[in-house]
């Protein structure tokens, strides 16, 4: 019996020994991968490494440079599209009162609409100093970047597309659209595209 573990024993012993070689020799191997890769080609990955942070902190300090300029530039951007109810409210009073008829031709309306338009004019002028100004609509060429047609209206004498009606008043806040223009454009009659349809089919009946 005692024969029996002493072999068994042995047989560990040896088994155990030839696994410590074998991890040797793969950790001698793996040093020589190592040692292959100095000193040219570690060099060469460390460059790469540095690059490709330099780039990636080039980027962000560009980032930064942007995002605090539009901070900057455009930090009140969601106030002064809110400041802008202060005009259309001072706008719709001054329709609610020349529309009251037993105001109409009274001095008291006259000097009431006075003092409204020297409100309008100083809140243009605020607006104005911090770079939100109107967007100019009456009589001219629809533009999609500053305004939004809401309505056609028939006019022959105007150009299709012509600017007649300035709902709500746009701005812009520097270079950006803070607000587009709701205005109503002209439109050619019905009456006339049906004179014309009829003089084309004139001479065919001839």
């Amino acid at each position: 019996m005692e024969k029996e573990l002493n072999q068994d024993n042995k047989e560990n012993k040896e088994e155990v020994n030839k696994t410590l070689k074998e991890s040797e020799l793969n950790t001698e191997n793996n040093k020589d991968d190592v040692q292959e890769l100095e000193p040219e080609e570690k060099i060469k990955e460390l460059e790469d490494k540095i690059t490709r942070t330099l780039a990636e902190m080039e980027n962000q300090r560009r980032r930064y440079e942007k995002e605090k300029e539009d901070a900057f530039e455009y930090g009140g951007f969601s106030f002064a599209r809110e400041a802008l109810n202060l005009i259309d409210n001072l706008d719709r009073a001054k329709q609610s009162l020349e529309n009251d008829e037993t105001l109409k031709n009274s001095e008291a309306l006259k000097k009431t609409l006075e003092h409204l338009e020297i409100l309008n004019k100083d809140l243009i002028s605020i607006f104005s100093k911090n770079n939100i100004k109107p967007i100019e609509s009456i009589n001219k060429k629809l533009d999609p970047n500053l305004h939004q047609a809401m309505m056609e209206i028939e006019d022959d004498k105007k150009e299709p597309g012509t600017i007649m009606q300035e709902i709500q008043k746009g701005f812009t806040i520097k270079d950006r659209l803070l607000r587009p223009a709701l205005v109503g454009v002209s439109k050619k009659s019905n009456n006339k595209d049906k004179k014309s349809e009829q003089n084309e089919e004139k001479p065919k009946d001839k």
